[in-house]
């Protein structure tokens, strides 16, 4: 058994372990030298509480010997009615860590993915096993994964502390990886920033920021969010959690709030937000309180208006975004009238949009109108609006759509929100993947898993999946399904139904 693989960084020595490629036998990869290095929990930053709490990411600092790095950093405080899990106590506030895993941290010029985690900005982790790096790493990337703070450590507007902080903690990983990446076999000239739905959001929002400019050189976006707010919402989400707590709605005041207490207020928060129907609108029906905020500093502008200098991106959306929350919910199929009307005065762009929504459904149930206005306006029209500003700022644009059903509960979730997210990775066996997808996946899951991280890793290192790209006349979609084949955008729609209304932050009413 060889030793431990130890790597210098810029901080100190950290040492990590050796473990088998994915799907292969692990005798015969301890025998030819194939094991992937994994090194896992490596401070970025400082932990950021105390006199860091809601500051901006503070480098780490040197240590001397040599640093464990095998088990996963705690998480970040959790939010929302799916929390990740800790593997520490709430104790544990080192919270800003990454973990890499690469084939060869002796080898030189591998191509770098950054994946950054979904979870609503209010939730996730880089150790959930749905983010397995095994098969990614084992076609040859190196593949790190951040925590950053999410919730109201990471976005509540507060006075006294910088805007958009989770933002910031990615810019400190992106940072990292280019001090130290070399060192763990990975080319700092050849990353790629990775994300889905918030993590999509969060690789959006940087394409925009002169802060990032130069850390990365490709990006993944699957299933961006259209959640953003303005700074007079924010402040008033801020109000009203510090209501919650009894205290001031400043950065002083609520770091005297125990940070899990804190995450606590903006789950009650969540709970009671359509009792700010009236006055928070989209943000009160969207279901998530903290999201980032367009503060004209750390995060300049909106994506869709504010990306002006394109790189090569890789972006794409499921067919059924919104019925994941449907089901989840217990609702699906069951929605009213009243409901729907409400969703479409909302979420369709005015004035004429619910009408057209009515129109290009004709027969459409309650139901059906709902989690397609919601699955437009949150995901499927950002996602394209992302490719199409890309292309316009001079970059190059991949689109793609997942249409593949999960079986699960007889086919009820569709191609549902997250789907996307085991398929690319690989991450066939674990506990989410086997949810949707079954134990053992369908041949066609199998298929498209293999074609969609095949596509990954095309993209990281050549900047091609392999299909044609996006441009606003052809439209060439890659459709991810049982065939896969190459076709115009297929919610075509849902685009002439937006055509000239722009994606806009939300808003007080």
């Amino acid at each position: 058994m060889p030793e431990q693989p130890v790597v210098r960084t810029t901080e100190g020595l950290v040492r990590g372990c050796w473990e088998p490629q994915h799907g292969q036998d692990q005798r015969q990869d301890q025998q030819a030298g194939r094991e992937l290095a994994v090194f896992r929990g490596i401070r970025y930053a400082q932990p950021p509480v105390g006199a860091l709490r809601f500051a901006a990411p503070v480098e780490p600092e040197s240590w001397d010997g040599v640093r464990e790095a095998a088990a996963f950093g705690p998480v970040v405080p959790q939010s929302g009615p799916m929390p990740a899990e800790s593997p520490g106590t709430s104790e544990d506030t080192d919270w800003l860590t990454l973990n890499v895993c690469t084939p060869d941290p002796g080898a030189a010029g591998l191509p770098v993915l950054v994946w950054i985690h979904g979870g609503g900005f209010i939730s996730g982790a880089s150790g959930d096993p749905l983010y397995d790096p095994t098969a990614l790493a084992s076609a040859g990337l190196v593949v790190v994964s951040i925590n950053y703070r999410v919730g109201a450590e990471g976005f509540a507007l507060l006075e006294g502390a910088p805007a958009n902080r989770a933002f910031l903690d990615q810019i400190a990983a992106l940072h990292w990886v280019r001090r130290n990446i070399a060192g763990f076999g990975g080319d700092p000239a050849q990353v790629t920033v990775a994300g889905q739905s918030a993590g999509a959001g969060s690789v959006a929002a940087l394409l925009t920021m002169d802060q990032a400019r130069g850390l990365f050189r490709r990006a993944v976006a699957h299933t961006v969010p259209g959640n953003h707010c303005t700074p007079a919402l924010a402040a008033e989400v801020t109000a009203e959690l510090a209501k919650l707590l009894g205290t001031a709605p400043t950065a002083a005041a609520l770091a005297e709030v125990h940070p899990w207490r804190l995450a606590s207020a903006v789950t009650e928060l969540g709970t009671a937000l359509p009792e700010h129907l009236a006055r928070w609108g989209r943000l009160a029906h969207s279901g998530i309180a903290t999201v980032p905020v367009v503060d004209g500093e750390v995060m300049p502008g909106s994506p869709w208006s504010a990306l002006t200098a394109g790189v090569e991106l890789l972006v794409g959306h499921t067919r059924d975004e919104f019925r994941l929350f449907s089901v989840l919910s217990g609702r699906h199929g069951t929605f009213t009238e009243e409901e729907a009307r409400l969703a479409l005065d909302l979420f369709a762009p005015p004035p004429g949009g619910p009408d057209a929504y009515r129109a290009a459904l004709p027969g459409a149930t309650p139901s059906e109108l709902i989690e397609a206005v919601s699955s437009d306006a949150l995901f499927r029209v950002p996602s394209l609006r992302l490719a199409e500003a890309n292309a316009a700022a001079g970059g190059t644009s991949y689109l793609f759509e997942l249409a593949l059903p999960a079986p699960a509960l007889g086919g009820v979730f569709g191609a549902c929100h997250g789907l996307d997210v085991p398929l690319a990775f690989g991450s066939l066996d674990s506990p989410t993947a086997r949810h949707v997808l079954g134990d053992p996946p369908p041949p066609q899951a199998v298929r498209v898993s293999a074609e969609l991280r095949q596509a990954w890793v095309r993209f990281a290192t050549t900047g091609d999946p392999g299909w044609p790209a996006f441009d606003p006349d052809g439209q060439l979609t890659r459709v991810l399904d049982a065939r896969s084949e190459t076709v115009r955008y297929p919610q075509q729609a849902a685009r002439r139904i937006w055509t000239g209304n722009p994606l806009t932050a939300y808003g007080l009413r």
